[in-house]
């Protein structure tokens, strides 16, 4: 029988070097690079192989992938232009997420679950993937076009209410759901952002103006910075997502930035490698035959309304198609917030243990297709030939 190894060292092991055949042989057969490391944690993982029993540590340390993500991200944003595409997509963002909740809503009601788990697919369905979305981005889309910028303010006005949905749902399952402390949520972000301006201003920017030098100064404080704010947010009630990139978009006017953002992308990057795998070995295998069906009618439903919905929503907002269909492609899939939605909900027993699995089925059937849709057709960091690919 397989024993299944509990040290670091050897998860990592197993992770990064499947991960170097699995990238390999994708790469030769034009596939994409983040379908194998989910394909690779199905093999490896508690419901394949077994070689990794335990995918709960995985999850942790992949989550932190996504946190140097959104922090590399707002280093490459400057805060008024943000502003401005904030304030733009404040209506995109709400319409388009009723839709999609309506939509999940309607697929739960025509396959006869319960009200409550057709409320909760509605939530799952009604977010894109910010680690997709944004890993798929080319920074020179960031530099050159404000396509980065609308994009990253529907993922982040989506994140506010996702925040508030899991609040929720906590609230539900402690069963004291409490309107002062939504309130209190809301109340923190400004709170975060005016903490990080502060800090930012009179601490940051001198320690970096005598010590601008000394690079590896520069990185250690760059990684405290941004993990100092990711625990804040946390405190606060907020994602750690959302602390890191207003970390990140404390810097972004300070000319070390582009040096930074450089120095942090290994660092991102290996994390990012653990998250995907994390996602592909969490799922169950045993409950396929069961929820194949439902699962394939959302995450088809999902690439299909996603792109057409944001797309026109786009062109009413002055958008041109050209720019309208590319941001509702890379925003055609199912979230990480997704996945943790149902999580929650499982644990508070508003949903079977099916419903759970369909979602994550359909999550990770959008994050596929979405993935090869985006890398054939546009350019981003991944692309599988030189003409599409963009770091």
């Amino acid at each position: 029988m397989i024993q299944t190894s509990t040290t670091i060292m050897h998860i990592i092991f197993l992770i990064f070097s499947g991960t170097a055949v699995l990238a390999t042989i994708a790469l030769f057969t034009r596939q994409s690079l983040l379908v194998a490391y989910m394909a690779l944690g199905a093999i490896l993982g508690p419901w394949g192989l077994k070689l990794i029993g335990d995918s709960a540590l995985v999850a942790q340390s992949g989550d932190i992938g996504i946190v140097f993500l959104l922090f590399l991200l707002g280093l490459d944003l400057q805060p008024q232009n943000l502003l401005h595409s904030f304030r733009k997509m404040n209506f995109i963002t709400f319409i388009s997420s009723s839709i999609f909740f309506a939509m999940g809503f309607i697929i739960g009601w025509f396959f006869k679950f319960t009200l409550t788990e057709c409320l909760v697919i509605g939530a799952a369905v009604m977010f894109s993937s910010t680690i997709i979305g944004l890993k798929l981005l080319p920074t020179t889309i960031l530099h050159h076009q404000h396509t980065g910028e609308l994009m990253i303010s529907i993922l982040l006005l989506q994140d506010i209410i996702a925040i508030v949905v899991l609040l929720a749902l906590q609230g539900i399952g402690d069963r004291i759901l409490s309107f002062h402390d939504i309130g209190y949520i809301l109340g923190a972000f400004p709170l975060l952002i005016l903490t990080g301006y502060i800090f930012q201003r009179f601490v940051l920017a001198k320690l970096l103006m005598l010590f601008d030098r000394i690079h590896e100064y520069i990185f250690i404080l760059s990684i405290g910075w941004c993990l100092c704010m990711a625990e804040l947010s946390h405190f606060m009630g907020l994602s750690e997502e959302i602390g890191a990139f207003i970390a990140g978009i404390s810097l972004a006017t300070h000319p070390v930035s582009l040096y930074i953002a450089e120095s942090l992308k290994p660092l991102r990057d290996f994390f990012l490698v653990i998250f995907f795998f994390s996602i592909g070995a969490a799922f169950n295998f045993n409950y396929l035959p069961i929820v194949w069906l439902p699962a394939i009618i959302i995450a088809a439903t999902t690439l299909l309304v996603k792109p057409l919905v944001f797309r026109q929503l786009l062109i009413r907002n002055n958008e041109t198609p050209v720019v309208g269909s590319e941001i509702g492609i890379r925003l055609g899939q199912m979230s990480e917030f997704s996945l943790l939605i149902i999580s929650l909900a499982l644990q508070a027993n508003l949903v079977s243990a099916g419903v759970s699995y369909t979602i994550q089925a359909a999550a990770i059937l959008t994050f596929i297709v979405s993935c090869y849709w985006v890398v054939m057709r546009y350019p981003t960091p991944l692309a599988t030939t030189e003409k599409l690919r963009r770091d």
